[in-house]
């Protein structure tokens, strides 16, 4: 395997999870019959850029089909995130009625509809089709198809370019990320700005977070990375953010490097100070992540035993692309961990890749009464905690396993 930006063959390894199904390829009844699919969950960093990668094992294609079962509106915390995103860009850039704002995976609506209801022109682009139908129902117009040079190029010939032009959670998500950072400029006004957000690779090692490596995300970044696969399109990052978003992410705002009326400001070079003084330019750091996930996946198996030695019951709210990843990782089955809840209705009545464990609504969890609740969408402990407290009625607890166990 070659990089995926700079094209040097790929020798080390960051980590490897084994193999398991795609992670959001959830099942169906009928499903559980046939034979399934499993591929390698093994991660790469590039001596040469540092890019750190997974092989398109599986096609985006594929991935992101009309069977597509993530719906970005059934979080709240996310829906939060999104509106006072909206509002910070209006203030900061001045966006009106005769702006023109872009997102591409714009999912189901649940960002643009907020600069919508202030009156801000927009367009989505997403290539999952089930999700997009919700969004064009919302009132959102929407292109459905995947983003790169040629889509742009069309939209640049019906007059289509962006004063805003963003991306949440996508990034990691392209295989071919030259081609669709190279769409970009393409679509950008002359004065337009950038911005994407995206897990940080360094909270990813940081905080022990390998549950969010599995194969819909082709890369893990870094801004040291991220600058260079924008600086070879035209591209030039002038400002950034940390956001709390997905357990910690970056993002970054970017404008054409031929732009002069925006400064770039010390955020930039601080972030990059702060990777390198981390070591994420080293391949030392790498190569010892693999024990550290190895105890991840122990401690969680070895609460699940003893929980079931013990005649405790074990439930797990969220069925989300992280908690299959932890899963198939550990070896879980329904015999230690019976079901996982989720409001979603279009993840409900299927079962989880690989691991086969049912997903129900939430009123089962009533009927189960369990002693321990398990939240596998950790980076929303908060907002399920609060939502789930009744648990506490029964002496139900909580538990989170990543980035470290937790019972609370």
């Amino acid at each position: 395997m070659n990089c995926r930006f700079c094209k040097t063959h790929l020798e080390h390894v960051f980590i490897d999870l084994g193999n398991s199904p795609p992670s959001n390829s959830f099942l169906n009844k009928e499903q559980l019959e046939e034979p399934e699919n499993f591929f390698p969950l093994k991660v790469y960093v590039c001596h040469s850029c540092y890019l750190v990668q997974i092989a398109e094992y599986k096609k985006s294609s594929d991935i992101f089909n009309s069977g597509y079962v993530y719906f970005s509106s059934y979080s709240t915390t996310w829906l939060q995130h999104a509106k006072k995103y909206t509002e910070q860009m209006r203030g900061r850039f001045g966006l009106d009625t005769n702006a023109q704002v872009v997102e591409v995976a714009s999912n189901d609506g649940y960002l643009l509809q907020y600069f919508k209801e202030a009156g801000v022109p927009v367009l989505g682009i997403e290539p999952t089709k089930n999700t997009a139908e919700v969004a064009i129902k919302k009132g959102i117009d929407t292109v459905t198809d995947f983003f790169g040079t040629i889509l742009a190029g069309k939209l640049l010939g019906q007059g289509i370019k962006a004063d805003l032009l963003l991306g949440n959670n996508v990034l990691a998500h392209v295989p071919d990320i030259n081609d669709f950072v190279g769409g970009l400029p393409i679509l950008l006004k002359e004065k337009g700005v950038i911005t994407f957000e995206f897990p940080h690779l360094l909270q990813l090692i940081d905080k022990n977070q390998y549950d969010t490596i599995y194969h819909e995300h082709f890369s893990y970044l870094s801004l040291i990375v991220v600058k260079q696969i924008f600086e070879k399109q035209g591209l030039q990052i002038f400002d950034t953010e940390v956001v709390p978003t997905h357990g910690g992410s970056l993002r970054i705002f970017a404008k054409h490097a031929t732009d002069d009326s925006k400064a770039i400001l010390p955020n930039v070079e601080n972030m990059l100070a702060e990777e390198i003084a981390y070591g994420l330019q080293e391949l030392t750091l790498y190569k010892s992540c693999q024990q550290r996930a190895e105890k991840v996946k122990n401690d969680f198996i070895a609460f699940l035993i003893e929980a079931k030695k013990t005649n405790k019951k074990v439930a797990a709210y969220g069925a989300a692309a992280k908690g299959n990843t932890l899963l198939n990782f550990a070896g879980i089955k329904k015999d230690l961990l019976p079901f996982v809840a989720d409001a979603s209705p279009h993840k409900q009545n299927k079962f989880l890749p690989g691991v086969h464990i049912p997903v129900v609504s939430e009123e089962k969890i009533n009927t189960l009464k369990p002693d321990y609740l398990l939240i596998l969408p950790w980076n929303l402990k908060e907002e399920i905690t609060k939502q789930m407290a009744y648990v506490r009625d029964w002496g139900g607890k909580f538990v989170v396993a990543v980035p470290q166990l937790e019972i609370y």
